[in-house]
């Protein structure tokens, strides 16, 4: 898929250049390196856009990554330049799903390399459980500018 195809409603952009540590024994990007940049990108976007949440996180109120995925289209090497970006897919009760393009820049041109998800739950402990509960006004009013419209996703608290 072109670049010039990939959608073009606001996104949270997380820019990473490949190590060599990154790469496993036949020289490309180890699969697992692409949901850990989700991660990176997910926690850059909250220090960005609302920090005041790793305050609220304070042992009984957690954010819980209940799944992710990652589809591959093209391999990623040692120094490769990637842009990750984030858009919010839906906003339901306690959760959020998250929507990440991987690009690769080289030249002035970008390469959709892979696409991945992953879901969010806000949650509380409650004695030796965890249940949930609202997700806090601050990254909801932080994660609608982010929502994506080909899900026909709105905000909902």
């Amino acid at each position: 898929m072109a670049a010039d195809r990939l959608e073009r409603r606001p996104a949270f952009e997380y820019r990473h250049v490949v190590s060599l540590e990154e790469t496993n024994v036949t020289g490309n990007v180890y699969f697992a390196n692409y949901l850990r940049w989700q991660g990176q990108c997910r926690e850059m976007f909250l220090r960005a856009h609302a920090p005041e949440v790793f305050q609220a996180v304070d042992g009984r109120a957690t954010i819980v990554t209940t799944r992710c995925s990652c589809e591959y289209f093209a391999e990623l090497f040692a120094f490769d330049e990637v842009v990750l970006r984030m858009r919010a897919g839906e906003l339901v009760q306690n959760r959020i799903t998250l929507l990440f393009d991987y690009l690769r820049q080289q030249d002035g041109r970008e390469e959709l390399v892979a696409r991945g998800e992953q879901q969010l739950a806000w949650m509380v402990r409650d004695g030796e459980r965890f249940r949930p509960d609202r997700v806090p006004p601050s990254l909801v009013a932080a994660i609608e500018t982010f929502i994506s419209t080909a899900t026909g996703a709105a905000p909902r608290g």
